[in-house]
């Protein structure tokens, strides 16, 4: 699987990712600068990863997706490249319209640091298929902004087309439906607020997050 990490002023997870992406393939991942106007030749997957791009002004994400990029980033997920953004990079992808809905303010208004349980709501997609439905991961968290926030249309039907990927057991955020991670239209895109790329190790505290890699690789493989 040949991968490539875009890189933003303030991103923090940008090297997590790219060994997390390089344990599960084998491969470096290629890391891109957001001012560069063209991906890799090749690539099966960009990875947006989480930080804080750009420091979170104006809006989280809003600056990082009208770098010069992240046009290119659209042009490959239109014409079917699979797509992983966490955190930042989830809310850069609802900044594009890859995704629908919108992240606010934690319902709390608070920084929430810590691992959390996710229930895998479907395996029906190149980030899900080396789980089983219901399968419990346990993934840490670490934002302001994760509070999912989608029209009830949208949610409908998110839920009718199987497109949750990952829901949250108690809802840290208050993110309606307690969704954690969903999936766009074509399944091929996947935007989540946990880290999987933190849960890639034991010595990390667990290596759940690794399954995440590992259903990428094997979607490949089975192409």
């Amino acid at each position: 699987m040949k991968s490539a990490v875009i890189v933003f002023p303030g991103s923090n997870c940008d090297r997590d990712m790219a060994v997390a992406l390089e344990r599960a393939s084998g491969r470096p991942a290629h890391m891109v600068w957001h001012k560069d106007a063209s991906l890799p030749e090749g690539l099966d997957l960009v990875a947006i990863p989480g930080g804080f791009s750009f420091g979170d002004y104006l809006r989280c994400g809003a600056i990082a997706a009208r770098s010069p990029i992240m046009r290119a980033v659209v042009e490959f997920a239109q014409a079917g490249g699979m797509v992983l953004g966490v955190c930042n990079g989830f809310q850069v992808l609802l900044e594009t319209g890859l995704l629908p809905g919108a992240l606010m303010r934690n319902a709390g208004l608070k920084f929430i640091c810590r691992d959390v349980e996710l229930e895998t709501v479907t395996t029906n997609s190149p980030f899900t298929n080396a789980l089983q439905k219901g399968r419990v991961l346990r993934v840490p968290v670490a934002h302001h902004d994760g509070n999912y926030f989608a029209t009830p249309d949208d949610l409908a039907r998110l839920q009718g087309d199987d497109r949750i990927a990952f829901r949250y057991f108690d809802n840290p955020n208050g993110s309606a439906g307690s969704i954690a991670g969903i999936l766009s239209e074509n399944r091929r895109i996947l935007g989540m607020m946990p880290h999987p790329e933190r849960a890639n190790d034991e010595a990390l505290g667990g290596t759940d997050g690794a399954l995440v890699f590992q259903s990428l690789v094997g979607a490949m493989a089975s192409a």
